[in-house]
């Protein structure tokens, strides 16, 4: 069984971790520090808690939270990704720069954990947008990442670089 670590159960962690869940994945994030409204989002999307240690055994680590805190959430995984024997992928899905997430990457490769950049482009799964968001895979490691689709994920993989997604959700909210 495919596990996948949510970094928060925020509306789109929570919803995206229920969509997995509702396929065969197991979900885990860790609801420690969490408020009680995520761990019940949590809870409703049958996603398990964990420890952070346990964040690295998980095949992949999916970074939804606030863009504010994608780059201090990367840094506290990575003494944790560093002393871990297994390497998940880690996939940044925050809406940050092309600039801050090659901090990130930096950040998390240094550990020498794999690492790729996500754009969600849409709503959460829900009510409101039965289909969900697409997700946009962008760096060396993306083909790796096709498998969610198999997890009731819209995914697309781009042919580009780390970087790339980023931009993509950054011209996208330009748009919008």
């Amino acid at each position: 069984m495919t596990t996948i670590a949510i970094a928060a159960p925020g509306a789109m962690g929570a919803a995206i971790g229920a969509v997995l869940a509702q396929h065969g994945a197991r979900v885990i994030t860790p609801l420690s520090q969490r408020s009680a409204q995520s761990q019940q989002r949590a809870q409703q999307a049958n996603i398990v808690d964990c420890s952070a240690e346990a964040l690295c055994e998980a095949d992949i680590i999916l970074s939804i939270l606030p863009p504010e805190s994608a780059l201090s959430w990367a840094q506290q995984m990575a003494p944790l990704l560093q002393s871990a024997v297994h390497k998940p992928l880690y996939v940044d899905c925050n809406a940050i720069s092309p600039e801050t997430l090659k901090q990130v990457a930096q950040v998390i490769e240094s550990t020498g954990t794999p690492f790729a950049d996500a754009a969600i482009i849409g709503l959460p799964p829900g009510e409101q947008n039965p289909a969900g968001p697409r997700l946009w895979f962008a760096g060396p490691h993306a083909g790796k990442l096709a498998q969610l689709s198999d997890y009731g994920l819209r995914i697309r993989v781009m042919n580009a670089e780390n970087g790339a997604a980023s931009a993509l959700k950054m011209a996208y909210a330009g748009i919008n």
